[in-house]
């Protein structure tokens, strides 16, 4: 069967096992800042109980940047950062995985590229509600933000939240394939599904669980891939996809 020359595949070896290794690790990065902007603000008892009875995390993002601006930039910088390599390290994975279960990783690969672009509208919503303090004040700019909350967050048309649903069930899909295809055991396929079940929106708080360990998970998962891609040893990407009837052995506790 012939062979894919190194340099055939987009993005190819270098770019795509760098983006494998630093995309999560950004994320990684902007979700841990954000969670530590939130939790060390200097806010007294009463203000955080305030915060805790608001329906959404927004008021209280919006304090933390005027005590945290430092922290709170930082993390929405690089989870932002993380967000646009991300979808690289995506596309690398769906390759590995669509050489041996191609059409759930080529959809669900593509479903979760969509879903990054609209984390990608939020960043934007949030940096111009983060921006709008420094001319409007904090209380104002809370107003106004929480007053037209359900339409920002919805965007125009609702384009950005409904290609968000793609970050969902693509990664359901896209772990499936990794999994079939045997680039995933059941570790890293638990791992991935949860990494992908992220909040989205905007403004969001980022916690413990739900934001600093999924993208730890993430990296657990990506990381390693990505070193294999640099070191050229994914024979997924070296080779034509191998027929249809080779089937990998799946085990039901793997890693």
């Amino acid at each position: 069967m012939p062979l894919i020359t190194h340099n055939a595949w987009f993005p190819g070896r270098f770019l795509g096992g760098g983006a494998l290794v630093l995309g999560p690790l950004l994320w990684l990065a902007g979700l841990t800042l954000r969670h530590l902007a939130t939790s060390t603000a200097p806010f007294t008892a009463q203000q955080r109980a305030h915060f805790a009875a608001q329906p959404f995390a927004a008021p209280e993002q919006l304090a933390v940047y005027t005590v945290n601006p430092g922290l709170a930039t930082a993390g929405y910088a690089l989870y932002t950062a993380g967000a646009i390599v991300l979808c690289l390290a995506v596309v690398v994975l769906a390759r590995v995985a669509a050489a041996r279960s191609p059409w759930p990783a080529r959809l669900g690969g593509a479903m979760v590229v969509v879903g990054l672009f609209s984390r990608l509208y939020w960043a934007g919503v949030d940096e111009t509600a983060l921006r709008l303090i420094g001319t409007l004040g904090l209380e104002r700019t809370t107003e106004i933000v929480m007053s037209l909350y359900e339409d920002i967050s919805y965007g125009p048309w609702r384009v950005p939240v409904s290609a968000a649903f793609g970050l969902y069930l693509g990664t359901l899909l896209l772990g499936f394939a990794a999994f079939r295809s045997g680039t995933f055991g059941t570790g890293r396929l638990a791992l991935f599904v949860f990494s992908g079940w992220l909040w989205t929106g905007v403004l969001k708080r980022s916690e413990l669980i739900d934001g600093v360990l999924s993208g730890a998970a993430l990296c657990l998962v990506l990381v390693p891939l990505g070193i294999k891609v640099l070191r050229d040893a994914v024979p997924e990407l070296r080779e034509q996809a191998q027929p249809a009837e080779t089937k990998v052995p799946l085990r039901v506790l793997s890693w």
